[in-house]
């Protein structure tokens, strides 16, 4: 008798080595080209606290008032695909209850208009596609993929320049789990706004150039760590006005120990965070592991069943003893 493999058992052997094949190649190549910054976004966060601002109507600075800053964030395609970086509008406005709900953005206590163009793979700056304006550092509207326990570099569009965020542990948002970065900045001239001498103590001058301060009381940023997504935000940004050379502030333009994400906003950036890292997750570790796991149990079942065959007669022919003289 001999034995020859079966069509089922070439299948199953077949079956398992593709399944070995497939396995390192989704963990190994479909991946790392998966984690790519989405061009199509279109995102709006909303950020509440109180405050102080400058009342224009009042010409003071009033305390204790409501302060919302409203971010929306939206994907040029169409130049993210003649480009292949990440183009991203971003409307930013700051707001108190006289300009909420926001008819006209230019009603804003602040309002401003960017677009921030990024690698969609390491999330650095890309100096392209009429950015504005010039930025640098690791984060700002996200943290790069696999977020690590360490410091970023965070851009901070206000001063124009980067702040060092250091890692300060793991932080729960919503029941969701991310890394904790925080910074300070200190005092800093920003630049200059031409104004009424009076108003930053200057009586015997028409208009002067006031310089303008900035400094920060404290920001606060949680990220996903698989996706880079910012799932809670707070800041504390004080702007001031100091007379021309002047060492002390004159005029507060807005000051909050704390402006973070409303409840809504965290359940919505962890709902998004929570589905693009699972999504990740499937195809770096699920489908690989679960490939894997069968492709070996079946290559192991084929080899097996090729091993042992199915019994085959002797044909008459080679069953014949040779005549002999």
């Amino acid at each position: 008798m001999r034995r020859t493999a079966t069509p089922f058992s070439l299948v199953v052997l077949g079956l398992g080595v593709f399944l070995l094949v497939l396995a390192p190649l989704f963990a190994w190549y479909v991946e790392p080209r998966a984690q790519r910054t989405p061009t199509d976004i279109d995102s709006t966060t909303v950020f509440t606290g109180t405050g102080s601002y400058f009342d224009t109507d009042e010409v003071e600075t009033v305390r204790g008032k409501r302060i919302t800053i409203t971010r929306q964030v939206r994907g040029d395609v169409a130049d993210s695909e003649r480009s292949g970086r990440a183009v991203w509008d971003v409307s930013t406005s700051v707001d108190t209850a006289g300009s909420l709900p926001a008819a006209d953005p230019h009603d804003a206590l602040q309002w401003t208009l960017e677009r921030w163009v990024t690698d969609r793979k390491t999330n650095k700056p890309v100096h392209c596609c009429e950015e504005t304006p010039y930025f640098e550092g690791e984060a700002y509207l996200k943290f790069p993929f696999d977020v690590q326990e360490r410091p970023y570099i965070w851009w901070d569009n206000t001063l124009g320049s980067t702040v060092t965020l250091a890692y300060r542990g793991k932080k729960r948002i919503q029941g969701y789990e991310g890394l904790r970065f925080t910074g300070t900045v200190p005092p800093t001239k920003t630049g200059t706004r031409l104004v009424p001498g009076a108003i930053v103590g200057v009586e015997d001058a028409g208009q002067v150039l006031a310089e303008e301060w900035y400094s920060n009381h404290g920001i606060e940023l949680v990220a996903d760590q698989r996706t880079g997504r910012i799932v809670y935000a707070a800041i504390g940004p004080r702007k001031t006005l100091r007379a021309p050379g002047g060492k002390k502030d004159a005029v507060v333009l807005l000051d909050s120990k704390r402006i973070a994400f409303t409840p809504k906003t965290q359940k919505e950036q962890v709902d998004l965070a929570d589905t693009d890292s699972g999504l990740l997750r499937t195809v770096g570790r699920t489908v690989p592991m679960g490939a894997g796991i069968a492709g070996f149990v079946l290559a192991a079942v084929g080899a097996v069943l090729v091993a042992r065959g199915r019994p085959r007669p002797d044909t008459p022919e080679s069953s014949q003893q040779p005549l002999t003289m």
